[in-house]
């Protein structure tokens, strides 16, 4: 069977993010969004740790729901790592996911963390002076069926590829653990398209999640896995290993907040043509501008961008339904007629990834009206504008652009 996977989050114990993001809040979320398997998040913190124990129990071998079924979610247990340390003269800076088997791992390598002097109660996603290769070590010496996969890895700061903290190859990462690393996951600002041009990924999955901070941004990034129906731990870490996915569904690129090169404070945004060409000093204050993911990825690539491997999964690229909504109402995504025309549409037909993927254009069209029918046409089938994030600003979507933006884009370009 198909399933519906976001293994990457973080809870209410986690630096700016939601109150919200409760384990009942987050199943409820995630039932609406259509995903079957969310992961914990934060499993290191032990205050979230007591709560995953209160709420949750293991129905199938390291497979969790809540204890009162209130909704019919499967749980893995997930965490995301922050390391800062120095390797080869050089400061590094890696976000890893950890994915354990059942709660007396995460006990255990918890208690190894302790033992290390990493501070779990600091943060949902603890800080540590632990490299990449002392944490798989740590890891994998407590129980080998866990799993590692790299976070978002082309994020400057905080990446494996990261253009400001980062490595030019897992082997410079993870040295002797190279091996064990089976999956990576893309980030919201690249695509599975970007990674094929990657030699050192063609035996990797590729893997996508949302890193949600409040519950409306679940499935914002999904994975699509073939499991059995009655799927346990094991099952789940053979799929990703042998690369049993379906597809990923994906957040534009060009929407995510790293995506091409700038500076905020100045305003200065450029393609990795335009960085080519000019530089990547900031041609108003004279600083080093934000490398982008787009021109890592040009950085790092030994495949022209065009490059179709022959067998990978494939990737639908999606605009949040809310979005959609917002451009069609002319609104904010955060107006109450939005959210209440959000709430009617993931009710009526099950899920908002039953309603962007499955439903039918004249379904949409006598629930919705015909101008949302337009607009998740246009977002089927790509087209759309977005002006693309740099240097932390998240790119913008526009289904309907207007046509002075279009020619503002041209000039800009065309200055180049």
């Amino acid at each position: 069977m198909e399933l519906i996977a976001d293994l990457h989050l973080h809870s209410r114990y986690s630096r700016a993010v939601s109150q919200q993001m409760v384990i009942p809040e987050i199943a409820k979320w995630a039932a609406r969004k259509g995903i079957n398997l969310v992961g914990t998040g934060d499993w290191t913190h032990p205050l979230w740790f007591r709560e995953l124990k209160e709420k949750l129990e293991e129905t199938k071998e390291g497979i969790y729901q809540l204890k009162d079924k209130s909704h019919q979610v499967f749980f893995l247990l997930s965490t995301e790592i922050s390391s800062i340390y120095s390797q080869g003269g050089q400061s590094h800076r890696i976000h890893n996911l950890i994915f354990a088997p059942n709660l007396a791992v995460v006990e255990e390598i918890n208690n190894k963390f302790r033992s290390y002097g990493v501070n779990l109660l600091s943060d949902g996603r603890p800080i540590t002076g632990l490299s990449s290769q002392q944490i798989c070590e740590i890891v994998f010496s407590i129980d080998k069926n866990c799993l590692i996969i790299p976070a978002h890895i082309y994020t400057p700061w905080y990446s494996l590829y990261g253009s400001n903290s980062g490595f030019d190859s897992l082997k410079e990462c993870f040295g002797e653990f190279t091996d064990q690393i089976k999956a990576i996951e893309t980030g919201l600002s690249s695509d599975p398209g970007m990674n094929w041009r990657i030699v050192e990924l063609d035996n990797r999955s590729l893997v996508s999640f949302s890193d949600a901070h409040s519950p409306q941004k679940l499935g914002r990034e999904a994975t699509l896995f073939d499991l059995e129906a009655n799927f346990n731990y094991q099952q789940f870490k053979e799929a990703l290993v042998s690369e049993k996915i379906v597809s990923t569904i994906e957040f534009y690129p060009e929407e995510g907040k790293y995506h091409w090169t700038g500076h905020r404070a100045c305003q200065v945004k450029q393609s990795p043509e335009q960085t080519k060409k000019l530089g990547s000093i900031c041609p108003v204050c004279g600083r080093k501008l934000t490398i982008g993911v787009m021109h890592r990825v040009e950085q790092l690539a030994t495949r022209p961008a065009d490059f179709q491997p022959e067998k990978r999964p494939s990737y639908k690229m999606l605009v949040p339904l809310i979005e959609i909504l917002a451009e069609v109402k002319n609104s904010s995504v955060s107006s109450q007629s939005v959210e209440n025309e959000y709430l009617r549409l993931t009710t009526e037909f099950g899920s908002e990834f039953n309603f962007l993927l499955k439903t039918s254009l004249e379904e949409i069209k006598k629930a919705g009206g015909e101008r949302l029918a337009e607009g998740i046409d246009k977002v089927r089938r790509g087209d759309i504008f977005i002006d693309p994030g740099y240097d932390g600003v998240f790119g913008k979507v526009k289904i309907w652009p207007v046509e002075t933006e279009k020619n503002e884009a041209k000039e800009q370009m065309s200055l180049f």
